[in-house]
Order: structure tokens, then sequence, then C-alpha cells
């Protein structure tokens, strides 16, 4: 498929749906689930975090889960179902992701822990994207 039907065949609205996900991930595995953990292993504290700019790094992480999305929905196609988006949302998540963190975080000495719980919310986020696109 070329550059040009891929953009035609492309399903706006599911990829707007699949990258406001997540936010709804992020919120909970960043939130009650490994937030304290997170900012611990980076040695980040509340008054830390509040001192980034909330429009900007919100409005920049909406913008690129789009292109994250999107490219995710040019990669598996119009002819997706779900069975087969949540299986390349899964295997790009842990595939490709999850593999460049590890080598990243070797070289950056970063703890296993902080590794999995970065690796984890992306493999889980790219997976519920690939779901949502292959149901629309």
């Amino acid at each position: 498929m070329d550059l040009t039907t891929a953009l035609q065949n492309i399903n706006w609205l599911s990829v707007m749906i699949a990258a406001i996900s997540t936010f709804l991930i992020g919120g909970i595995w960043y939130g009650p689930l490994f937030g304290r953990a997170w900012m611990d292993a980076f040695g980040y504290s509340e008054d830390d975090l509040k001192k980034r700019s909330i429009p900007k790094t919100f409005g920049l992480s909406l913008l690129l889960a789009f292109i994250a999305a999107l490219i995710l929905e040019m990669f598996i196609g119009p002819e997706a179902d779900m069975i087969f988006g949540s299986l390349a949302g899964f295997f790009a998540g842990f595939g490709w992701v999850a593999t460049f963190l590890g080598i990243l975080y070797l070289f950056e000495m970063q703890s296993i822990k902080v590794y999995l719980i970065n690796a984890g919310y992306c493999v889980l986020s790219l997976t519920l994207m690939g779901l949502i696109l292959g149901i629309w």
C-alpha cells in the first residue's frame, strides 16, 4: 500500500480515541499503581513535578500519542480487526519500544524497576491503541 492510500484509509476518530487512551492508562499507571515508585526511582518529589509546565507537558504528550496512534493505524491498515490490532500494538510495544528502552536503560544504568514501569506502560498503551484501532 502506498502512502496516499494509507492516508486515505485513516479513521481519524479512532486515532484520536487511541491517542487519548494513553492518558487514561498513564493516569492510572503513573498515579495509584506506580507513581510513587516511579518518582522515587528518578528522585522526583511532588514539588519537582509541580514545576513543570502542565500545558506543555500534556499538550506535547497528546501530540506524540497522536503521532504514535497515526503511525500504528497506518501500520496495521484498514483491514485490521481487534485481534490483529491488539497483537500489532503489543508487538510494537514489546518488540520495538520495550527492547529499545532496555538498551537505553542499560547504557544509562537505570534500574530494572524503572525499566519495567516505563516499558510496561508503553506495551500496555500500544496494545490498547491497537485494540481501539482494530475495532474501528
